[in-house]
């Protein structure tokens, strides 16, 4: 039964609209404008006969070198080329302009040999997904990953955005402004007043890279930005990828940070009564937050896309949050070197905020330079380890510093901690003093401000 229905699939026809492909050609042939708007959007490989793609790959050399493209100088580069005959002749050249009246329809006619094209790429990658399968591979991980990126590949030149006019823009950006709050936070707020009122919150398509040397907590601080949105009425959801900590104790530090019990304490069993009431009181209210979490370890850049991608299908996903960026791998374990591979993934999380429209934060480790600058210890934008790559890609840096972890001995500076904006694309920088309570792994602001 089933050999009979793999025969059955192979030996279809593979889908193709040969008339479109032609009809597509003819529109690029008869109008300038057509055949720019093709030039922007079309692929060879997007043409299934042979003669069809040889004809495009004439037009694109024209196009290349600034000739004009006609039935002439269209016939002398295949014919200079050796391609003339495979594209069927002057004959069938002329044929393609005269069965095209008019160039009106050339966008639906890109549509259509792009889908078909895409069809055509899923039967060729579904049938080599299935061949790797069946030969019974050590490595089903591998396989799997695999499988993931040709369809992943697909999916990404289906999502190619095409240049808009700016009307709809405009609508919805009138639209947004309109609808906004009076409290002058238009994205995702973080909770820490004095930095939403310096960014007016996360905003969507954005990436953040909150930044610091070790132990400074960077990981607490986010989660406490996770925390604070379950304060809205609905909050969004937050999916947060936890490469370093697990699943287990990453919860625990967020219940004993909302329930102010310290965390020590919890993990020596050592908590009283009172304690274990605020605990069980924060378990409630956490325990349909619409917080997800994945603590895959090792994970790569594909991997994450794919999945934040399926949870944003299914759930109001508003905030992603990934812990952190250099345990990330890139798509391919060949790189000439780190820096190479660090860009590649900060390129690859911008893409992830613009395509989910979702503020991206992407948790990152400073270099050691901060520690040898002597008394002022506090980290410049400069200190991002690996890569200006995501100084680059990033719309907003925040640099977490606390002086008690380089002296804790003195009480001046005790509990105190400090967020610098070191990079806003669309608004100031500057320097927003928070408080740390350690022994609950918990932010919060240094001072309360009148409504």
């Amino acid at each position: 039964m089933t050999r009979g229905r793999k025969q059955s699939v192979t030996r279809r026809i593979p889908p193709e609209n040969l008339e479109a492909e032609k009809a597509l050609l003819g529109c690029m042939l008869l109008d300038q404008s057509a055949f720019d708007r093709a030039m922007e959007s079309v692929r060879k490989e997007y043409f299934s006969a042979p003669s069809h793609r040889s004809i495009f790959e004439a037009m694109a050399k024209l196009s290349d070198s600034i000739r004009k493209c006609d039935l002439v100088t269209l016939t002398n580069e295949l014919d200079m080329t050796g391609t003339l005959d495979t594209a069927g002749g002057v004959e069938y050249l002329s044929q393609i302009i005269e069965t095209t009246p008019t160039a009106a329809h050339v966008d639906e006619y890109i549509r259509i040999v792009r889908d078909r094209y895409i069809l055509r790429s899923l039967i060729e990658n579904a049938t080599e997904i299935i061949n790797e399968a069946s030969g019974e591979p050590d490595e089903v991980d591998a396989v799997l990953d695999r499988a993931e990126r040709r369809i992943f590949a697909i999916s990404e030149d289906k999502a190619a955005q095409d240049v808009v006019q700016i009307g709809p823009l405009v609508r919805e950006a009138v639209n947004r402004i309109e609808t906004n709050q009076p409290t002058g936070v238009t994205g995702v707020p973080t909770g820490f007043t004095d930095l939403d009122v310096k960014t007016t919150g996360f905003q969507p398509s954005n990436l953040i890279i909150i930044a610091s040397r070790p132990s400074m907590g960077k990981t607490a601080f986010a989660c406490n930005i996770a925390l604070n949105l379950l304060s809205m009425k609905p909050p969004p959801g937050i999916l947060i990828f936890s490469l370093e900590m697990s699943k287990e104790d990453l919860v625990q530090r967020m219940l004993c940070a909302e329930a102010k019990v310290n965390l020590m304490k919890v993990r020596q069993g050592l908590i009283s009564d009172r304690e274990r009431g605020e605990l069980i009181m924060a378990g409630a209210r956490l325990a349909d937050a619409p917080i997800f979490i994945d603590d895959s370890a090792n994970l790569n850049v594909f991997e994450v896309r794919a999945r934040a991608r399926r949870i944003k299908a299914k759930e109001n996903i508003g905030l992603i949050i990934i812990d952190y960026l250099q345990l990330m791998r890139g798509r391919d374990k060949r790189y000439d070197n780190r820096q190479h591979e660090i860009s590649e993934i900060s390129a690859a999380l911008k893409a992830l905020a613009k395509e989910l429209k979702v503020p991206v934060v992407a948790i990152s480790q400073l270099s050691r330079a901060p520690e040898q600058r002597g008394e002022n210890k506090r980290p410049e934008l400069a200190d991002l380890r690996e890569s200006g790559a995501i100084e680059q890609d990033a719309d907003l840096v925040l640099l977490l510093f606390r002086e008690e972890f380089y002296k804790p001995d003195d009480a001046e500076v005790k509990g105190k901690a400090e967020i610098r904006i070191a990079k806003q694309r669309n608004g100031p920088t500057g320097t927003i003093p928070l408080v740390f309570l350690s022994e609950y792994t918990r932010f919060e602001n240094a001072t309360s401000r009148s409504p």
